[in-house]
């Protein structure tokens, strides 16, 4: 990836805060007056230059008259894959291959012996069979080709690295950046953006509170967990999921300060197969009834999240 080119969960909240924007019927000036932001911040943050901070999430998706939970659920996707980017360690090279000695072609010819220079023979020297001596080395001579031939396909088998297609990366570089970081048993109790198990779940069911908060159950088929979300609460709200009926795992979650108001919180993962029962409940902190709802994992009309 080139510098300056976004990354795919980057593009993707790029495009999202600039669907954002366009609801906001605001231009890039008029956006940098009506938030904290510079308008050459602003431009960066919608071309997918630079991420931003979730404040700036908060005050363009409040302009917008939506919830920032999206976003905001992008941006983290985000800056985690950048963070695995970086930590990565580059593959290896691949090893030069080295040149193999040039060979002497035989063209079928018998190789003679230089000639001398002309002159008398002495007798102790002059060969007893004439014809005997080029015919050995003619046959030496194809024998040393072979030879050549075999050694040289050996030093190639065994130095050429293994074939791999122009432009395709090794796996390890593919694998240590893209896909969810758990996959079922151990993704029990942990985060699902920092997993990467939310970053393309389905929405199971969803819910509006009396008190005009939303709760959804999440479930994320490749990770095989479920969770529950919720956002438009007020400061001291819970919401709980439990998987699997009465003695199943519960998770829950609390808005604890304005910004999570603001935003939005999310349960921790329970292990789930397909067709276990959940049921997530919010308990408003002003008081009232407790709300809940239920859904089946991997329920087909279950929706995929946008």
């Amino acid at each position: 990836m080139t510098q300056g080119t976004p990354s795919p969960p980057g593009a993707r909240l790029a495009a999202a805060l600039r669907e954002s924007k366009a609801r906001t019927g605001l231009s890039l000036a008029q956006l940098a007056e009506a938030t904290t932001f510079s308008k050459s911040s602003w431009q960066r943050y919608l071309n997918g230059g630079s991420l931003p901070p979730r404040s700036a999430v908060v005050e363009l998706c409040r302009l917008a008259g939506e919830p920032a939970d999206h976003p905001l659920a992008l941006l983290d996707i985000a800056r985690t894959d950048r963070t695995a980017s970086h930590d990565a360690e580059p593959p290896v090279g691949e090893p030069p291959v080295p040149p193999v000695p040039p060979r002497r072609q035989h063209t079928g010819a018998r190789e003679e012996a230089p000639t001398p220079p002309p002159g008398p023979v002495p007798a102790d020297t002059a060969p007893t069979h004439p014809t005997a001596a080029p015919h050995h080395r003619g046959l030496v001579t194809v024998l040393a080709a072979l030879l050549a031939l075999a050694l040289g396909a050996l030093v190639l088998l065994h130095l050429l690295p293994p074939h791999r297609e122009q432009g395709q990366p090794p796996p390890a570089a593919v694998s240590s950046t893209t896909g969810p970081l758990c996959r079922h048993r151990s993704c029990q109790d942990k985060d699902p953006l920092t997993t990467r198990c939310g970053a393309e779940p389905q929405t199971l069911a969803e819910h509006e509170t009396a008190t005009g908060a939303w709760i959804q159950i999440r479930y994320s088929p490749v990770c095989g967990t479920s969770w529950a979300r919720m956002w438009g609460a007020a400061l001291g709200d819970r919401v709980a999921i439990r998987a699997g009926g009465a003695d199943g795992p519960v998770h829950g979650a609390r808005v604890t300060n304005r910004t999570e108001a603001d935003t939005y919180v999310h349960t921790l993962m329970s292990v789930v197969d397909p067709r276990t029962s959940l049921q997530a409940c919010f308990t408003p902190a002003a008081g009232g009834a407790k709300e809940c709802f239920g859904a089946v994992a991997g329920d087909a009309t279950a929706t995929t999240a946008p």
